[in-house]
């Protein structure tokens, strides 16, 4: 479908907010953290606000400006407006379209996380490659925010009536299809509780926009069932936690750039390459694709979330699995990348994990050879022979790679890079200084 200009956006979304008789439009845009801001608009100001813009006070937003340089514009973008499914429509429609956040002056603003996937999406176009991303994302539903009593004991595409969840899956998947959000499945997880819906793959700016808009409509219909959802990473000891396995290829044009048909896995030497810059970077990104205290709790062997720095065809223990291909399915062919979790913020992590892949590209990087057996299994000295290296093991170790890298600074631009790892290194310390209560379970009886 070719993209409309965004004069014929602007016609087109004004007609829109006429004919669904809308009242408000809710403005939506991230943090870096990839919380979800937003404030509403009257459809009165609509033209006003497509046109210029709206002013807003960025001071208080997270890693965006500092007091002395607080106003911020918000300007929607024509080809995100939707309706919002869970708003009566009968008695005045909302709205929703994301924004692109712009200084005073019109220029972008470089501590916008779209902004900085827009760069780095723009760097593959100048490749002639556009970016293609399908990711996975796994939640839980509980009873309530205040504690992890699941509402089922269900297990891995179990349906059986204690599958209490089928309902809430099926209204969020209306509701997002409602808001044009192509899915293609959605199941029950291996956890007690745990679900996922899979979105249909599509371009990685469309894709993040996606992210966002899904992450909310999944929480707002647990919501209007009573019970609480969550994209945590890890919220229960002893099972597995959420990713948010991330399935990725280049295209040129219409033709996939990680398919050969003569390679014995059908990839590509640019697939191949791609493969070598995500995990030769794969540790030093994973402080944005796992950017919470509690994401390297689901980061450990064992649980089905990879650690260790290896690819393969079939293997679930790899960093990186190759989906087996089938024929006449080309444009099929993709790299999963299994590390993320759902609590990322999907601007930052498509951007970094593009910028590692795009980086073994332009220097020729060729992969290690495929690990077919189970790395877990491997011994310590087995691993270090086969020269399988590990993910950080925590926040921590993770963000100290991170300030290293001139890979993930030029990805995220100065503001943000120095931004996030200030915010994370505040978030370990509080971490740090905290007693918890296995420490008080564990010491208080014996010392």
């Amino acid at each position: 479908m070719a993209k409309r200009s965004r004069e014929e956006g602007k016609e087109y979304v004004l007609k829109m907010a006429k004919e669904h008789d809308v009242k408000f439009i809710k403005l939506w845009f991230t943090d870096i953290l990839g919380m979800l801001k937003s404030f509403a608009i009257t459809v009165e100001e609509l033209e006003g606000a497509l046109e210029e813009g709206m002013g807003f006070d960025g001071s208080s937003i997270q890693g965006f400006a500092r007091i002395d340089e607080s106003d911020m514009v918000a300007l929607p973008d024509p080809d995100t407006f939707q309706l919002l499914p869970w708003r009566p429509r009968e008695h005045r429609a909302v709205a929703r379209m994301f924004c692109d956040i712009l200084r005073p002056g019109g220029e972008p603003f470089e501590g916008d996380p779209r902004y900085v996937l827009k760069k780095n999406l723009k760097r593959a176009a100048d490749l002639g490659y556009t970016y293609y991303v399908g990711p996975e994302l796994e939640y839980f539903y509980f009873r309530d925010s205040d504690g992890t009593e699941p509402l089922d004991q269900g297990g891995y595409f179990d349906l059986t009536p204690r599958d209490a969840a089928i309902e809430m899956r099926k209204e969020t998947v209306l509701a997002l299809e409602d808001m044009g959000i192509g899915v293609e499945y959605s199941h029950h997880e291996v956890a007690s509780s745990q679900h996922e819906i899979d979105m249909r793959y599509t371009d990685a700016l469309t894709m993040a926009d996606s992210v966002m808009t899904y992450r909310l409509v999944v929480k707002e219909v647990a919501l209007k069932y009573g019970v609480y959802a969550t994209f945590m990473p890890k919220p229960v000891f002893g099972i597995n936690g959420s990713g948010m396995h991330v399935h990725q290829s280049l295209f040129k044009g219409e033709r996939n750039a990680f398919f050969d048909k003569d390679d014995e896995y059908h990839l590509s030497k640019t697939a191949k390459s791609y493969i070598a810059g995500l995990l030769k970077h794969a540790p030093e990104i994973t402080s944005v694709t796992s950017q919470w205290v509690n994401s390297y709790k689901r980061l450990v062997p064992g649980y089905e979330a990879p650690v260790y720095l290896s690819w393969a065809r079939r293997n679930r223990s790899d960093l990186i699995r190759v989906p087996e291909y089938r024929p006449g399915r080309e444009k099929a062919t993709r790299i999963e990348f299994r590390s993320p979790d759902p609590a990322c913020n999907p601007y930052l992590a498509f951007s970094v994990m593009l910028a590692a892949g795009l980086e073994g590209i332009e220097k020729g990087l060729e992969p290690p050879p495929p690990v077919e057996e189970n790395v877990y299994e491997m011994t310590g000295e087995e691993r270090q022979e086969r020269g399988i290296g590990t993910l950080p093991a925590s926040l921590l170790e993770a963000i100290l790679l991170t300030e290293k890298s001139e890979v993930v600074r030029k990805a995220l631009g100065e503001h943000v890079f120095e931004a996030f790892i200030q915010n994370k290194k505040i978030e370990w310390d509080q971490y740090r200084t905290q007693v918890t209560e296995y420490e008080l379970k564990r010491y208080l009886p014996i010392l």
